[in-house]
């Protein structure tokens, strides 16, 4: 796994414009990047970012011709940071689920896929660069109280580790990002201690340069790896405790 540079690199960031994907591009900025392709559904989200190494591009990830637009105006891209993802957060037993989850791998595991077909020649092209996907801790152990999207999020897990060997011939090197709770709107809801996104930017960009393939960017996810690495059923309990007790408590408020 090659250690990438951060300053004076070329990167493009899908869902820049809140969250994560935020703190990324302010990141990526504040520490010299050359030049900073934001992506967002609603490139106006992004209009208060002033800085003219920023490019402002609309992509919604799951429409082909946007990708291939946006490939078209990034020729030069060396980093692609794959952070785009939703969360609809629906039960099993809820008449919604399959709709909900539809969404879900649309966004969270096909958008990637179409992105590294897209974009891979490109990075090719420019030296080999990186390609970094941001998933979450629920993709190697299923958090229940979120089951549909913990589900996309295992999808995009193992497209990373496939990407990680397809496209290291070509001297790619593909990051997976793994968070747990972060301070965003996506996890409003929950009553976990959480991590700052700018925090997680920090670390993400901390592990980029440093070459670490599997990123764990927050402390409950530092901890969960450990436990995962030792024992993944032990990390599958932790989190089926996790929800016994979220849902308990959520059944005495009421």
């Amino acid at each position: 796994m090659n250690a990438q540079k951060i300053e004076g690199s070329i990167t493009l960031v899908t869902g820049a414009n809140r969250g994560i994907g935020r703190a990324l591009t302010e990141a990526l900025l504040a520490r010299g990047a050359k030049k900073v392709y934001a992506t967002a559904r609603d490139p106006q989200s992004l209009g208060d970012l002033h800085d003219k190494r920023l490019v402002v591009l609309p992509l919604d990830v799951t429409d082909a011709d946007q990708i291939r637009a946006a490939v078209e105006a990034a020729p030069d891209i060396e980093i692609v940071i794959s952070n785009a993802g939703v969360s609809l957060g629906t039960a099993i037993t809820d008449i919604a689920t399959v709709d909900h989850a539809r969404r879900e791998m649309e966004v969270n595991y096909f958008g990637p896929l179409k992105l590294l077909q897209s974009l891979a020649p490109t990075l090719a092209r420019n030296g080999g660069g990186a390609f970094v996907t941001v998933g979450s801790v629920a993709g190697l152990t299923n958090a229940a109280f979120f089951p549909t999207y913990s589900a996309s999020k295992a999808a995009l897990h193992s497209l990373t580790q496939a990407a990680r060997v397809l496209l290291g011939a070509q001297g790619t090197s593909v990051f997976g990002v793994y968070p747990g709770p972060v301070d965003t709107d996506m996890s409003r809801a929950l009553t976990f201690p959480k991590t700052s996104a700018r925090d997680v930017a920090k670390a993400v960009l901390d592990g980029i340069e440093a070459g670490q393939e599997d990123i764990f960017p927050d402390p409950f996810a530092l901890d969960f790896s450990g436990q995962f690495e030792a024992s993944p059923k032990a990390s599958e309990r932790q989190f089926a405790a996790m929800v016994t007790a979220m849902l308990s408590g959520s059944a005495a408020a009421a």
